[in-house]
């Protein structure tokens, strides 16, 4: 009863487990970024399109976010800032939802929106706060980086099992950060190593959530809006409860009292900019796992960088450049590795080739491996 263009709603238990099962085994999912059907593109086409959004998003997301941080005095309020943009994405899920009149109840467990919740919290509360302490670039550059956790999660969280390619790339990344975070620390005077704590605890949170995201929906089916509501709803009851308790609230709302244009109405166009860029990473996350679409959002956080020095003046050295290219080296080795079918077995026959033709030693059959290094 249950089609793949069309849901029923069943009443009992059991009727509902049906439903869930039909709509699993129907052949076609339905993709939506908010009123926008995508399901009847191919692959191809859908993942142009959400790159072409992610882009474009998280481009005037990331101009906010600093454009925020450089109001005078705002630097200590970043968890302030993440309990507003809480609020503002619980309300624009909520809107999302009545607007499309869904009745469709439920689909991930509580205990799973309450986990999702404190993660959401960490990656996007410690990764607001870093900006009061890190240089801009220096703080995506880390963040261009998340893929290394992601790809310890999935394998963790997941069971998933990946090639070599991806741990050259991860290396690439880890060696290409630590050399752009030394450059920052040289020419920065206020380079504070409290913000390279910051961001390296959202990473692990960022670690957690792109695997449990993509988990809990591809085994229960949940619509984005869904995910947004339950978890940036508990995850504002969390942070709400605890800077009451702590005293930071009341100090948050006396201070963007004074400037409610330049903190208010920025993160409004910076909470509409990243909830529409959520809905694009979910629908990525949906379509084409964590690993990809950590990937593309890696690719514009390179973008990110380059206008940072455009447009918010700052020093640069020329070893920002190199260590920057040799993340970008790392992102196109795991872009490569979906490709590749490149395995640890296949590199050990590789090496024990070149072993032997540079040594000149027989081999199973009892020939000599006598060719020229250039047939290698």
């Amino acid at each position: 009863m249950a089609g793949a263009k069309s849901e029923v709603i069943y009443l009992g238990d059991k009727d509902l487990n049906r439903a869930r099962s039909n709509r699993d085994q129907s052949p076609e999912r339905q993709i939506k970024i908010l009123f926008f059907d995508l399901t009847y593109y191919n692959r191809t086409t859908q993942f142009l399109l959400c790159c072409a959004g992610v882009f474009v998003l998280y481009l005037v997301y990331g101009y906010m976010q600093e454009l925020i941080f450089t109001l005078e005095g705002f630097r200590p309020y970043g968890w302030y800032l993440t309990l507003v943009q809480f609020a503002y994405y619980s309300v624009f899920g909520y809107i999302e939802r009545s607007l499309e009149k869904t009745t469709v109840p439920r689909c991930i467990p509580m205990r799973t929106y309450f986990l999702l919740a404190f993660l959401t919290l960490g990656t996007m509360g410690l990764s607001n706060s870093s900006v009061g302490y890190l240089n801009y670039p220096t703080q995506v550059i880390f963040k261009c980086c998340k893929l290394i956790p992601v790809l310890i999660g999935s394998v963790l969280i997941q069971g998933k099992k990946h090639g070599p390619m991806d741990f050259f790339a991860a290396f690439a990344m880890c060696l290409g950060l630590i050399l752009f975070t030394l450059a920052d620390s040289q020419v920065q005077p206020d380079f504070n190593s409290f913000g390279v704590f910051l961001i390296s605890m959202a990473l692990l949170c960022d670690a957690a959530i792109g695997n449990v995201q993509e988990k809990a929906m591809r085994e229960h089916r949940a619509p984005n809006n869904e995910v947004v509501i339950y978890s940036y709803g508990i995850g504002f009851v969390y942070l709400a409860v605890i800077m009451l308790l702590s005293g930071h609230l009341v100090k948050g709302v006396v201070f963007c009292a004074q400037y409610p244009m330049k903190t208010y109405g920025y993160a409004f166009l910076f909470s509409l900019t990243g909830y529409l860029g959520i809905q694009i990473v979910l629908t990525l996350v949906r379509t084409c796992g964590a690993p990809l679409a950590a990937t593309v959002t890696t690719a514009r956080k390179a973008v990110t960088i380059a206008l940072s020095f455009v447009f918010f003046s700052k020093p640069f050295t020329i070893q920002y450049l190199w260590s920057g290219l040799i993340v970008v080296f790392g992102i196109y080795l795991n872009v490569y590795s979906k490709r590749s079918k490149l395995t640890f077995a296949d590199l050990g026959r590789m090496g024990t080739t070149v072993y032997r033709r540079v040594l000149r030693l027989p081999t199973k059959d009892g020939s000599s491996t006598r060719t020229s290094l250039l047939e290698v």
